[in-house]
């Protein structure tokens, strides 16, 4: 062994293979704890989950069951002061700079450990040497670093410990709820931060995430790329992996007289891509109708206007609420549409009725969209009475 290390394959091929160790790690992350265990949305093979597994306890020291409880914990209380890292809550700058000690603080609590963190793993090696020596493997990892790498051993080692509590604690939990675009609106300011999630593995697409919490798969829009989704199909090609939930993908029969319960039961589950459609195909062209007559900067009015009238009410800060309530009140066409979408909402707030009860009010809504004289809302009506979901999602 050299200076170097056994390896001694200069600085380019050190800068390379962190980064190959490092890009493990994050897959481990994505794919392991997150979309297995904390939303099991797969199953992997029990080798291949292992490997992730121990590879966690070498880089990073995590335990499975304080990982999937924080973060199943943070969906369940997201944008409250129970959420153990929320930006909108704590300030970015504060998740951005203290994500790691903010994680520690939720998996110390053990009311969240029993709570959130059920079904994880608990067998003899997690008992006697993952949870009890989890200090054991990032030490264990400065070793191997030493050996492979020499004197640069301890920079691979920093890196490799740092590399989590940057870009998860930090990037995904402040920027992915401060900074991006979203294309669904749930209740939370969730954003996916590129369409392109490479870096962290996918993780990058976390508003969809946050749309669709149990999908398998983060990307939604054609042109959107989840890496992390890629592993998993190669996996499944050599039996390793078991997808067991995608998110829907409904798409339109057109020509249904009325809402049923299986379409109502779509249309339940396809709450997100609802209002993503509603948004497109109602509030933009009756908005792009309305304020475009005759005014010069009508495209960024229109793009404004439908900002607020498709965003989450809840979301919305006094000055937001303001400019929308003087549009509602200059244009009734707008008010008409935006009424409709709220009353949508309310349908789902009234889950807990029968399905008859629901199938009702569904219908009624139809009816009266379609009696309303707008015809982007007649349109849509029609197309909800045709949900359907497309098959072979979950190829």
């Amino acid at each position: 062994m050299t200076l170097y290390g056994v390896l001694d394959v200069g600085i380019a091929g050190v800068v390379l293979i962190t980064l190959a160790m490092t890009h493990v790690t994050i897959l481990s992350v994505t794919l392991y704890l997150h979309r297995a265990q904390a939303h099991r949305a797969l199953d992997l093979h029990p080798a291949l989950a292992h490997f992730f597994r121990f590879w966690l306890w070498l880089t990073t020291g995590m335990e499975t069951k304080e990982w999937v409880a924080v973060h199943r914990r943070h969906h369940a209380k997201c944008e409250t002061p129970d959420d153990p890292h929320s930006p909108q809550v704590l300030g970015l700058s504060r998740v951005l700079r203290e994500g790691t000690e903010l994680y520690m603080q939720a998996a110390r609590d053990g009311e969240t450990l029993t709570r959130y963190g059920r079904g994880t793993p608990d067998d003899w090696i997690e008992r006697h040497l993952y949870s009890r020596f989890s200090v054991l493997g990032v030490i264990l990892m400065l070793v191997i670093d030493l050996v492979l790498f020499g004197i640069h051993g301890p920079i691979v080692w920093a890196v490799q410990m740092l590399w989590i509590p940057l870009l998860a604690a930090g990037v995904i939990n402040g920027l992915g709820h401060a900074v991006g675009y979203r294309n669904y609106e749930p209740k939370d300011a969730s954003r996916n931060i590129l369409p392109w999630g490479i870096l962290i593995g996918g993780e990058e697409l976390h508003n969809n995430h946050h749309a669709f919490p149990s999908s398998a798969r983060l990307s939604s829009k054609w042109w959107e790329f989840d890496i992390g989704w890629m592993y998993l199909r190669f996996f499944k090609l050599l039996g390793l992996v078991h997808i067991r939930r995608l998110a829907p993908t409904p798409v339109v029969i057109p020509g249904r007289p009325r809402m049923d319960l299986d379409t109502l039961r779509i249309v339940i589950i396809s709450r997100m891509h609802v209002f993503a459609r509603y948004a497109k195909e109602v509030i933009g062209p009756v908005t792009h109708a309305e304020l475009c007559r005759g005014t010069e900067d009508c495209r960024r009015l229109a793009r404004r206007a439908r900002k607020l009238l498709s965003s989450e009410g809840s979301r919305l800060d006094q000055q937001a609420r303001h400019h929308l309530e003087q549009l509602l009140e200059r244009h009734e066409t707008l008010a008409t549409v935006y009424l409709f979408r709220e009353r949508l909402k309310e349908v789902w707030d009234r889950q807990a009725l029968s399905q008859e009860a629901l199938l009702n009010a569904m219908q009624e809504w139809c009816q009266q969209a379609e009696a309303s004289g707008i015809q982007a809302l007649e349109r849509f009506s029609n197309n909800l009475k045709g949900y359907s979901v497309k098959a072979g999602v979950a190829g």
